[in-house]
């Protein structure tokens, strides 16, 4: 058992939660073994735990707490809204004044032109709304069959029981009767996985637009309505694409008359360096997601962004049924509404963008620098997002077995060694919050340096990697 796990004392918050808490994505039989580590407070980029220990917050939480914790100007906002209107719908006529507001903001901050806002609760339900969207548009336009959606292997789009169709996760469907009729796959965009010896990127993009063609074809473009696509691929391992990827993709796509909907939900509000990831890889998309850093995580909060031609049919569609019958209860929530919009203040005010950019070289090529570890395959990242992908060979890119769970036993050192971070499979995930220093990424860095070394030993010693 890790030093870092907590003691399961009666009474204690560890014990507390064995007995009343599911946690998501956790291994429910090990966590009633191991118990959580329980986090009491937050500062900076820090959270600190029950024992007061603190932790870099490698993974800004779930991606999302881009201004870190204890920022001032969102609590004070959050208590300002909650006094003034703690709570309205968005339902038959009715809208709080600064939903309009944020919904303005956002349209004047979109990569291409965009017509309307639609706000939820996660990115989640966002992408959910997304391909009803779609389906609902494609009936108004008198298209019925014009229906099935493409997402790619690895892709991850949330997990209500339409986005996780959409994810190309096997933990996010099995066993759930998952994924939902009319859902196509196409390949992964991870050059450093599937891409044939001696492929160049731009090789590599080319064969997978012209797979992503084939299957159009196969299929009929007539019953394709849109594609899903994450400009970076988070939880399926910090996958960027590989160059002139999305300019092949779009053109397949703009040839068959198939939307393009870009989930910004990890990449959204300068993660990858501009404000957006459809910026950074010259994405047109017809759809966009957001959520996580839309309010730095402090409150609830996503949206969905729409052509002003999308708009346009639904509303023509609304008229003939005598509702647009879709929404959320809190969507639009004036106190996260308030939020999000000091937050996009703050990003403004601070020049977070210009910030991230300075301080990619020190990330990215701090990462770099782990490709001469015995145990690093790759490291990978753009902006201030990125990961390390451990692997048995070096030379022939072989994994290790995933029974020995080598990437969650990096991440325990991690922790152990005063880091939070994430293992996906074998990738160590980066995504701090935006406010990181120089500094503090080194010391995020040394930290991850001693566990890999750390795991390289337990490898070593229980016969699973030869020096």
């Amino acid at each position: 058992m890790s030093t870092s796990t907590p003691t399961h004392l009666p009474n204690s918050t560890a014990q507390r939660d064995l007995e009343t808490m599911i946690h998501p994505y956790t291994n429910l039989k090990l966590h009633q073994e191991v118990g959580p580590l329980v986090i009491t407070r937050g500062e900076g980029v820090r959270v600190y735990g029950e024992d007061g220990k603190p932790y870099i917050e490698a993974m800004a939480g779930l991606w999302c707490t881009s201004l870190g914790w204890s920022e001032q100007r969102l609590i004070d906002a959050a208590t300002a809204a909650m006094q003034r209107l703690a709570y309205y719908h968005s339902f038959t006529h009715k809208v709080p004044d600064v939903t309009v507001d944020l919904a303005e903001k956002l349209l004047e901050m979109a990569p291409v032109k965009m017509g309307k806002v639609f706000f939820a609760n996660s990115g989640s339900e966002a992408v959910d709304t997304a391909i009803k969207l779609v389906w609902y548009v494609n009936n108004a336009r008198g298209k019925p069959n014009k229906k099935k959606i493409i997402a790619r292997e690895k892709a991850y789009h949330g997990v209500t029981v339409a986005g996780a169709s959409l994810t190309g996760l096997a933990a996010c469907q099995n066993d759930f009767d998952l994924p939902i009729a009319g859902v196509l796959r196409t390949g992964c965009p991870h050059h450093y996985r599937f891409a044939k010896p001696g492929e160049s990127e731009e090789d590599f993009a080319t064969r997978l637009a012209d797979e992503l063609e084939q299957l159009i074809i196969a299929e009929d473009p007539d019953t394709i309505a849109a594609m899903f696509a994450e400009p970076v691929m988070g939880a399926g391992g910090v996958l960027v694409p590989p160059a002139t990827y999305f300019e092949k993709i779009q053109a397949v796509l703009k040839k068959y008359d198939i939307m393009l909907v870009a989930d910004e939900v990890i990449c959204g509000f300068g993660r990858t360096g501009n404000v957006w990831g459809s910026d950074t890889y010259n994405i047109k998309p017809g759809m966009m997601t957001m959520a996580k850093a839309l309010s730095s995580a402090y409150m609830p909060i996503s949206a969905l962004m729409v052509s002003e031609e999308i708009f346009q049919d639904m509303v023509l569609e609304s008229e003939k049924l005598g509702v647009f019958g879709h929404g959320y209860t809190y969507g639009g929530h004036p106190v996260a509404c308030a939020v999000a919009l000091e937050t996009l203040k703050i990003y403004e005010e601070r020049d977070t963008v210009g910030h991230v950019r300075d301080i990619t070289p020190t990330f990215l090529n701090g990462l770099k620098a782990f490709e001469d570890h015995p145990l690093v395959g790759e490291a990978r990242g753009v902006g201030l997002v990125g990961a390390i992908e451990l692997v048995r060979n070096k030379e022939t890119h072989e994994s290790f077995d995933p029974k020995l769970g080598v990437g969650m036993k990096c991440a325990q050192f991690m922790q152990d060694n005063g880091v939070i971070g994430r293992a996906m499979g074998d990738s160590l995930a980066f995504s701090p919050p935006l406010i990181i220093t120089k500094d503090e990424i080194d010391e995020m860095l040394s930290r991850f340096g001693k566990a890999l070394d750390q795991t390289l030993e337990w490898l070593q010693s229980e016969g699973h990697f030869a020096s």
